[in-house]
């Protein structure tokens, strides 16, 4: 049965097996052909009325949990900047066929709210949980989120889009005989090891600084002697991959991303997040029901067997893919933050799929040609990013099974 996808990235019609099997040959990277433009309908008096609504969001928008005192000064502060530059510049162009998108003017670019990192110590008082966690089933953090609930139906149900894709190398998060510290992996000249990630291998013995990135938890299923992890693939689109290594892919969603326009996806994420916020955030807006990420773990082999053509869009939900999700509140991740200097973008909902799965090297190569082909320039995406270390209990939120 083929499989379908939908605009919001489900898939639909998929026979229900774990094993998804490529009917014809991965396809060459789609042209970077311009998108056409699209009619808008906003004029001066609706940007100024935008940004009032802005202000009386940002008032909302406060909390001990998302450290109001530091993100109030870095918005308004942000706020002030697109004041100034929409009075000089426009993402739109006036024409005798109406309101025009101007693709050379990328509207989200600068949206990121800048918020620093912080002592974790703090953390631990305020509650700001943090990403990513022990996600496997009955494991419960000591932060007590039941007023901030995690989204838990698909983002797109609760009116989310995706605003970028990227991926770490090994599993930020710990899924008990998923993805831990037993999992293995190949030799990986990108990898460094600090002992509390990847299997302890001579190999990974590197100091951080030496060139590569932190690896996080690998999967199980790497196997020598079975060539489908271990002959090489010939990658055209993304870089510093190797077959039979474990990656996790993080999709964030937000309700107030450029949605079905040609400036959907950003890099970083945070300009994708951010980006219509003024324009479209209602009063009393808060970041758990309105930032979300699907994190989704994989052993890259090169079998075209497991080739899966739009692993841009989103999660894979189809047979056992997607099938078993964890969902809690936590943060964004990445290694400028362990369990010492904690994350100040929190909380936001995290989806996470327990399993581990396989997936064809010409499928990730294919949603790095995807990457390539959108307005933005995502080229600081198309490799794996360093895995952050395993939040501990005491900064980690009670899943919501």
């Amino acid at each position: 049965t083929a499989i379908q996808v939908t605009d919001k990235g489900d898939v639909l019609g998929a026979e229900e097996t774990s094993t998804l099997k490529k009917s014809a040959s991965a396809p060459a990277a789609p042209a970077a052909t311009a998108p056409a433009p699209m009619t808008m309908m906003m004029g001066g008096s609706v940007l100024t009325l935008v940004f009032i609504t802005f202000v009386l969001v940002i008032v909302n928008i406060g909390s001990d949990r998302m450290m109001n005192n530091q993100l109030g000064k870095k918005i308004s502060n942000k706020l002030d900047s697109i004041s100034d530059q929409l009075d000089t510049v426009s993402a739109f162009q006036y024409s005798e066929v109406g309101i025009a998108l101007d693709l050379d003017t990328n509207y989200c670019s600068g949206a990121k709210v800048d918020l620093s990192n912080f002592n974790c110590t703090q953390a631990v008082i305020d509650g700001v949980e943090q990403s990513g966690a022990n996600v496997t089933e009955g494991y419960e953090g000591l932060i007590n989120a039941n007023s901030t609930p995690p989204i838990t139906t698909p983002y797109y149900q609760a009116g989310l889009c995706p605003v970028n894709v990227h991926w770490h190398l090994g599993a930020e998060h710990l899924s008990v005989g998923e993805y831990d510290e037993h999992g293995k992996g190949p030799y990986d000249s990108y990898a460094i090891y600090d002992g509390e990630g990847a299997t302890e291998v001579d190999y990974y013995r590197r100091k951080l600084g030496a060139g590569g990135v932190r690896i996080g938890y690998q999967c199980q299923y790497y196997d020598e002697s079975d060539s489908k992890y271990t002959e090489a693939y010939d990658w055209q689109h993304c870089t510093d991959m190797v077959v039979g290594q474990t990656y996790e892919i993080h999709w964030p969603h937000s309700t107030v991303g450029a949605c079905g326009t040609p400036y959907q996806y950003q890099t970083p994420f945070y300009d994708g997040v951010f980006c219509n916020y003024a324009a479209m955030a209602p009063n009393g807006t808060t970041t758990h029901n309105n930032v979300g990420v699907q994190s989704q773990t994989f052993t890259v082999v090169n079998d075209e067997n497991y080739y899966y053509p739009d692993l841009f869009k989103g999660m894979m939900v189809a047979g056992d893919y997607g099938s078993d999700i964890a969902y809690y509140t936590g943060s964004t991740t990445g290694t400028s933050r362990d369990n010492d200097i904690c994350s100040a973008y929190s909380p936001i909902t995290w989806q996470v799929d327990r399993k581990c799965h396989l997936i064809s090297a010409s499928s990730f190569d294919k949603m790095c040609a995807d990457m390539k082909a959108q307005v933005d320039d995502m080229s600081d995406d198309l490799y794996a990013h360093g895995a952050r270390m395993l939040v501990s209990d005491e900064l980690a939120a009670k899943q919501v099974v």
